[in-house]
């Protein structure tokens, strides 16, 4: 290897371009093969990049050079031969020179294009094709960047030098040339798609916190490029058809894209962004649907005439992105989604199946209801297909939330008196025979039943809830028919394709799925709740008692379901399903309504559910893990206090059952005395039937299970399979029905002075304060992606100028650099005095752990100092080998001076993320989290106890100022409790980690009066109990570890540690002081008196000898009524 690389040094070594070329095509393959190749590219900078070279080496050599990393150093030379070649004659020899500009590190690129942009300028009027084709490419990826726009900020006359290269490049969209005129296409388009899909934090790479002036900068940029397009639609129309065909797809979102923009009227909205005055248009609503439909009818020929895929799709795609504008046809979105339909079948564009589907799904609003219901079938055989998880998510959530809305449209059409369409119920999405036998098979291979189900029970409790009001910007898409109308007012009817739901996906309940639950649990709870809002324990309604006739056949078609599912215990296959389908039905069960002639047939429905739990009560040979005895045993004891309250033949039969269990071995005492409460219940219910509803409990439509197991079972396959699968239901319904907008469509919605402008964040010293170089960075995080931005900037405290400067940065953590190499190096030249310079790093984070930024400043005092002044002597000025000496001599570098700075850490709060969750799922989820750490800490706050409580009612609660910069970390605060007589609180949170665990925390707080003072001095000690479980072990250890550094991230360091030793000594020492007093009150006692006037006291007092209880239980009750008076005092004046 050695031997190959020396003969590639000497071929670039020699003035040959042939085999300079031929050189560095060996070192490509080298670089290709994964070796190490920085020594050729070392050679390759300083002899063809920095010296004369033909077009081709100079072009492999910027390949090269690309494949690997280099110094400093060498981006100077390379920076240096730019400038040279950007001057050079031959065309081809600059445009390789402008091709390496994308390259070109950001903390390089913006001195050279203030030292080279005439000459950039003057490109664009070269007569070579291929050096205007290279500056159209390369700039069209340059000019997006973060730093170029954060450069434009400061500096006007480069704002307007690049929007000017911006119009230069959109009319090369127009040149003569098809390379650079699609070229040019390619850059405008992704322009608008950065602007359309990316957040406007992210358009460049490791900036990642937008001020008003780049958002203003980029929004100029893509109206006058809307513009531009706009007016020149048609030429533009027919300078693409001129194009060769496999050109021509660069050619239509541009186009699309500006139409869009224009009709829909959302150019002014970023007109306005742009800080520009905004005009009346000038475009009339006639002219912009005339516009649409003319880009309409100049894509559409090519899905029916093309052949290939590529073409079709991003035909299909486009236009279906111009179906949903105000005046868009129906037949535009129909023929685009035959058409992509169409690749499916053909098995064509195969790389873009997950694409094919979700382009399919998210337009399926924009076609007629007799389309919608004919691909069904077809999408569901698509989903199933699918291997992302994400994407059949997504497209499952489609499908189930258009078929509810389809089936609402329809049955209020049939009610309006309108002809049936045929397929619009609920059972359409089972016709498929796969689908169909999945359903009602017992075990499968196969989760998609169980996706499907899941998906559909959830899609109809999102239907149940009111969606939010949204205040659209002008993009929003044109909703046809049946969404419309099921996200609408027509959402009231909800229960209507509920029930059909539950009704088709009755046999789940049979299923045998390993162990998992999630499936079932979301149906009993959506049939749970149907079951409470029909009221089924009262019987089908009357027409007398103001029952409509809908609702009539509305509970006829569940009493009918309850009879079936009472059938279907006797053949559940899931051990835990068997009680909580016990408990659905029993609970809602008309037991008024059955026939008492069928009293002893093993098939009447009481019967069956006195037998099963009879089986539940007296089983004991089920395993731990798949089955929760202490929880079934307790369901079936509610279940026949319930049914045994209700009816006068349950009660009998179920009281038989108890004493029967109350007497077996297989009861402990905590269910024996149980039982015989209900039996109690039960008795006087039988007693007292004139009281129907005596002892029994209104049903509340809640469904008080979880497919969440035990700590112990956490690690279970099938627990593990029930909390995936849930996580993605519950992303792509939130996804789908309710959206977070992204950062562009918020500040489109609201305005340029929207709240989202972040503000950066405080910086931090970093160097000592005697150093010579003063350093403050700050960071930013982007969870998205999974990474930190470190900014910093370097200021020359000296009063000379310092000539090289190196930043070293050195990671420890879970930090990595993008390019996995172990540190980074920034190398600053000529800062002058006081003038600051900024450099930034962005890495990687790869797991939950502490990290940190470890700085170095490496000071060069004696650089540029030249070595030939050493050599002055013995030569004279005229000698031809001196002057070829002190030519080929480099100015001295010299030894550096390291300045290590102050490690910046990245605390564990920064890679935390607010995970919203319901209080009832949170303490659900609580016991199961596996992995625990628990800890003590203290703060003082000032103000009495009973002051700090009080206040809690009208504002901010002095005894919680220790905790109050809990509200800026990132926690979703779940509940809170505060106990107001003793000062005391209970709060919880819940976070994710950027790598996906979840993370819970408690907080339990007490005060302490102050030692040593009277009763109703100040309290001023909170002592707060922290308790953190977390869903891996490796969270729980890493908080553990630093514990005090912990508390410091959550309280910013108001909060300090007690270890637990301390905890007990202090409440050691408490109850030692406390038995001290009590020993004191008692030795205090009063002297004795003589029998005569102890009878005159008695004979004269009219007061009770209290016990120490009830002086207790008095002092408590001045204590609450002296509060409750300062509180009603405080109120008046707060009114007042």
């Amino acid at each position: 290897m050695d031997i190959l690389f020396s003969q590639i040094q000497a071929d670039l070594h020699s003035n040959d371009s042939l085999r300079q070329s031929s050189a560095l095509l060996q070192a490509l393959q080298q670089s290709a093969a994964g070796r190490d190749i920085s020594v050729i590219a070392k050679f390759a900078v300083e002899e063809i990049v920095a010296s004369p070279a033909s077009a081709i080496s100079k072009k492999l050599a910027f390949d090269l050079i690309r494949n690997t990393r280099l110094t400093a150093d060498l981006w100077e030379t390379v920076c240096t031969g730019i400038r040279n070649d950007i001057d050079f004659p031959d065309p081809d020899v600059t445009a390789a020179a402008i091709s390496i500009l994308a390259a070109i590190p950001s903390y390089r690129l913006s001195k050279l294009i203030h030292d080279c942009n005439k000459q950039i300028s003057a490109c664009f009027n070269s007569a070579s094709d291929n050096l205007r084709f290279s500056i159209t490419e390369t700039l069209g990826c340059v000019l997006a960047r973060d730093d170029l726009v954060t450069l434009c900020e400061n500096n006007m006359k480069l704002l307007d030098r690049v929007s000017n290269w911006w119009n230069r490049i959109a009319q090369n969209m127009l040149d003569k040339s098809d390379n650079v005129s699609k070229v040019a296409f390619e850059s405008i388009g992704k322009l608008f798609q950065e602007f359309e899909t990316k957040r406007m934090s992210r358009l460049a790479g490791d900036k990642l916190v937008d001020t008003e002036n780049s958002v203003a900068i980029r929004s100029k940029w893509v109206a006058s490029m809307v513009d531009f397009v706009w007016k020149r639609r048609s030429t533009l129309m027919r300078r693409s058809l001129l194009l060769p065909i496999e050109s021509f797809r660069a050619t239509i979102y541009p186009l699309v894209y500006a139409v869009k923009a224009v009709a829909s009227g959302s150019i002014e909205v970023i007109k306005k962004l742009s800080s520009r005055n905004v005009m009346a248009s000038d475009s009339g609503k006639v002219e912009r649907f005339v516009g649409v439909s003319d880009v309409v009818s100049h894509l559409a020929p090519f899905l029916e005439s093309s052949l290939d895929p590529a073409l079709i799709f991003e035909v299909g795609i486009n236009m279906l992105y111009l179906a949903d504008v105000p005046g868009g046809k129906p037949e535009w979105a129909s023929a685009s989604i035959i058409a992509i339909l169409t690749l499916w079948d053909r098995q064509e564009y195969s790389s873009g199946r997950e694409t094919i589907v979700r382009a399919v799904v998210n337009n399926l609003h924009l076609l007629d209801l007799s389309m919608q219901v004919s691909l069904f079938k077809k999408l569901l055989h698509m989903v199933r297909n699918l291997r992302a998880e994400s994407d059949r998510m997504h497209a499952l959530a489609c499908i189930c939330r258009t078929a509810l809305c389809v089936d609402l449209f329809a049955k209020e059409s049939i009610r309006r008196g309108q002809k049936p369409v045929a397929g619009t119920d609920i059972v359409s999405l089972f016709e498929d025979a796969a689908v169909k036998a999945d359903l009602n098979s017992v075990t499968t291979k196969n989760l998609f039943r169980e996706e499907l189900v899941a998906m559909l029970v959830e899609s109809c409790f999102q239907l149940s809830i009111p969606l939010p009001e949204q205040r659209n910007s002008g993009m929003e898409s044109r909703v046809i028919g049946a969404l419309a109308y099921g996200t609408g007012y027509g959402a009231l009817n909800w229960t209507e394709p509920a029930l059909e739901v539950v009704e088709v996906c009755r046999p789940c309940v049979r299923w045998d799925c390993d162990g998992r639950t999630y499936a079932i649990d979301c149906y009993l709870k959506l049939l749970v709740r149907l079951c409470h809002i029909y009221d089924t324990r009262g019987g089908v309604k009357r027409v007398k008692d103001g029952a409509s006739q809908d609702q009539i056949l509305n509970e006829t078609r569940l009493q009918n379901l309850q009879r079936e599912l009472i059938k279907d215990l006797l053949e559940v296959n899931t051990p835990r399903i068997s009680a909580r389908l016990l408990w659905a039905i029993a609970e809602h069960i008309n037991l008024d309504g059955l026939d008492p002639l069928l009293a002893d047939d093993p098939n009447d429905p009481l019967n069956i559910i006195v037998s099963n739990i009879h089986k539940i009560l007296h089983n004991t040979d089920s395993s731990p893990s798949t089955m929760n005895r202490l929880q079934d045993v307790q369901v079936a004891l509610l279940c026949a206090q319930r049914v045994g309250s209700r009816h006068p033949r349950a009660g009998q039969l179920l009281t038989q059952e108890l004493e029967e269990f109350r007497s077996s071995p297989s009861s402990d005492s905590v269910t024996k005395h149980q039982c015989r409460l209900e039996l109690q219940r039960i008795k006087y219910a039988l007693s007292h039937s004139g009281d129907r509803w005596s002892g029994v409990g209104e049903t509340s439509g809640d469904y008080p299970f979880t497919h969440h197991k035990l700590t112990v079972q956490f690690y279970e396959a099938s627990a593990a399979q029930d909390r995936k699968l849930e996580g993605l239901i519950h992303k792509a319904i939130l996804e789908l029905w309710r959206p977070d907008p992204n950062d562009l469509t918020r500040l489109l919605a609201k305005d340029i002075h929207s709240s989202l402008i972040k503000i950066p964040p405080r910086a931090f010293t970093l160097s000592a304060s005697s150093d010579p170089c003063y350093v403050e960075g700050y960071h930013l995080t982007d969870p998205s992606d999974g990474r930190i931005s470190l900014h910093l900037k370097v200021l020359n405290l000296t009063e000379i100028e310092i000539n090289r400067v190196d930043i070293r940065i050195g990671l420890s953590g879970g930090l990595y650099f993008m390019d996995r190499s172990p540190q980074a190096v920034r190398q600053l030249n000529y800062l002058n005095s006081q003038e600051p310079v900024h450099c930034s790093v962005t890495v990687g984070v790869s797991h939950f752990e502490r990290c940190a930024f470890w700085v170095e400043v490496l000071y060069y005092p004696f650089q540029g100092r030249d070595a030939a002044t050493e050599y002055g002597g013995g030569y004279t000025e005229e000698d031809p080998e001196m002057v070829r000496y002190r030519r080929s001599l480099r100015p001295a570098i010299g030894e550096p001076v390291i300045l290590r700075c102050q490690p910046y850490k990245i605390s564990l709060t920064e890679l935390l993320l607010p995970h919203k969750i319901s209080p009832v799922e949170f303490f659900r989820l609580w016991p199961s989290l596996p992995a625990i750490v628990e800890c003590t800490g203290t703060y003082t706050y000032e103000g009495s106890g009973f002051k700090a409580t009080a206040a809690q009612q009208y504002g901010e609660s002095p005894f919680l100022s220790g905790l109050k910069s809990l509200l800026s970390k990132p926690f979703h605060k779940v509940c809170s409790h505060i106990i107001r007589t003793v000062a005391g609180f209970q709060m919880c949170y819940a976070a994710k980690t950027w790598i996906g665990g979840f993370v819970g925390m408690m907080i339990f707080g007490s005060s302490e009066v102050s030692r040593n003072v009277d009763l109703g001095d100040e309290t001023t000690t909170m002592v707060c109990k922290f308790v953190v479980r977390a869903s891996d072990a490796n969270i729980a250890k890493e908080i553990g570890s630093d514990v005090q550094g912990w508390m410091d991230d959550l309280t910013d360091g108001s909060i300090e540690y007690m270890p637990e030793e301390e905890v007990k000594e202090a409440a050691a020492e408490r109850l030692k002081m406390s038995m001290e007093h009590i020993a004191l009150l008692k030795a205090a006692r009063p002297r004795r008196r003589s029998p005569e006037k102890q009878d005159e006291d008695k004979k004269s007092t009219t007061l009770f000898n209290l016990t120490a209880e009830e002086v207790e239980h008095r002092a408590l009750q001045s204590a609450v009524l002296q509060e409750w008076h300062h509180l009603c005092k405080d109120r008046k004046t707060n009114v007042n």
